[in-house]
């Protein structure tokens, strides 16, 4: 299990906690935070015993976004991790969700500050929970930039454009509570609380078959662009074999037999 000093590594179980750990900095993203969250998304989608993961902040924020200081070209550490970034200058894509999708089902469990690219990253989790202080927001042109996080074309896929646009356009702040009226997060919970709720949550998708678990998720991204009939179709492919595998057969004995199914992804 790794992590470096800005991203705690964790199990819970058959959940893996990825932390975001400069709770000084509002977590904001730096060179040693995105190398450890990058590895935690290798780790969870090469250990078949983690079932889910839960994402989350130290602290009270969940992330602030990127980090100013080192934009302007101040140094802010981690210097001994830049050549994971010269081998791999996808690396802080991938660490953000950008240009990765990992296997196992994300939860996000959100305190405090979510904005700029902790809003962007928080689009590549696929289950969302907030304490109800919570801000949202893309603040980016405010500041004369571009939410190239992903922001563009995945918010108005997620909630209506006209949300999706007004975000995007005015660069203001969000409730927890506006945030779930427009559908970009799911569960609102008393403040200190969202950890908890997203480990709640964890166990009832632990408890699932893996391999429908990972073939669902995969069927819902991989079919979001498709025409309903390219869709259905894409469905087929995807979700006829799970009939066929061991797990499958074991959820419907222990359904009969009347008892907890135990799944050995098979």
């Amino acid at each position: 299990m790794g992590g470096t000093e800005h991203l705690n590594i964790q199990r819970e179980g058959a959940t893996l906690v990825l932390t975001l750990n400069r709770p000084e900095a509002k977590n904001a993203l730096s060179l040693p935070m995105l190398v450890g969250l990058y590895d935690g998304w290798l780790e969870a989608d090469a250990d078949d015993s983690i079932r889910s993961v839960v994402f989350t902040g130290a602290g009270d924020s969940f992330c602030a976004g990127m980090d100013l200081k080192a934009l302007a070209g101040k140094n802010t550490g981690g210097e001994q991790y830049r050549d994971r970034l010269t081998a791999d200058p996808d690396l802080h894509w991938k660490a953000m969700l950008r240009h990765h999708r990992p296997r196992k089902p994300v939860i996000a469990a959100v305190e405090g500050y979510c904005v700029a690219g902790g809003t962007e990253m928080l689009q590549g989790t696929d289950i969302r929970v907030a304490g109800e202080s919570a801000t949202f927001g893309l603040f980016e042109v405010k500041r004369g930039l571009f939410p190239i996080g992903g922001s563009t074309v995945r918010l108005q896929r997620q909630i209506p454009r006209t949300h999706a646009l007004e975000m995007l356009l005015t660069g203001r702040p969000y409730t927890a509570r506006e945030a779930a009226g427009i559908g970009l997060i799911g569960h609102v919970v008393p403040d200190g609380t969202a950890l908890t709720k997203a480990l709640e949550i964890a166990e009832l998708v632990n408890a699932c078959g893996p391999l429908a678990v990972e073939a669902v998720k995969a069927s819902v991204y991989e079919t979001a662009g498709m025409t309903e009939t390219e869709g259905l179709a894409a469905e087929l492919e995807r979700g006829w074999p799970v009939f066929d595998t061991a797990d499958a057969k074991e959820g419907a004995r222990a359904f009969a037999e009347k008892r907890p199914p135990v799944y050995r992804r098979a």
